[in-house]
């Protein structure tokens, strides 16, 4: 199957991966840097990880095509963020990454038909 027809094809692990690639590509522009993508152990998963200067930004990738039940953001609700949370430090004690090194969880929520997603970037989406 040719890239143009992946996309199209609305499987879920397609939309999946073209969300987080999209999203990875708008972090990547705005300076981030990709780490890891589709971190997964049995507490939970992390779509990206990237690095924003000396921050490890554990990133969350919704994606919807329309808001009727709600937008993206909306998805992410508490046991989810704590699926990521636990993911996040299986990710750090693997790697050994060390407690003095700063990392934030952010949400990227692409919402609406492809060709016309809004795309939302919510740093520090699990802070107070």
């Amino acid at each position: 199957m040719s890239p143009r027809n992946h996309r199209l094809s609305g499987r879920p692990d397609a939309v999946g991966r073209d969300a987080e690639g999209l999203a990875e590509h708008f972090l990547a522009r705005r300076g981030l840097m990709p780490v890891s993508r589709n971190y997964r152990c049995r507490r939970g998963e992390i779509d990206l990880v990237m690095r924003d200067t000396d921050t490890l930004v554990f990133v969350e990738v919704r994606r919807r095509r329309s808001r009727a039940f709600g937008g993206g953001l909306d998805s992410v609700d508490a046991r989810k963020r704590a699926r990521i949370v636990a993911a996040a430090e299986h990710y750090l004690m693997v790697n050994r990454i060390g407690d003095d090194r700063p990392c934030r969880f952010d949400v990227v929520a692409i919402d609406g038909p492809p060709r016309s997603a809004t795309i939302e970037w919510v740093r520090g989406a699990f802070d107070g």
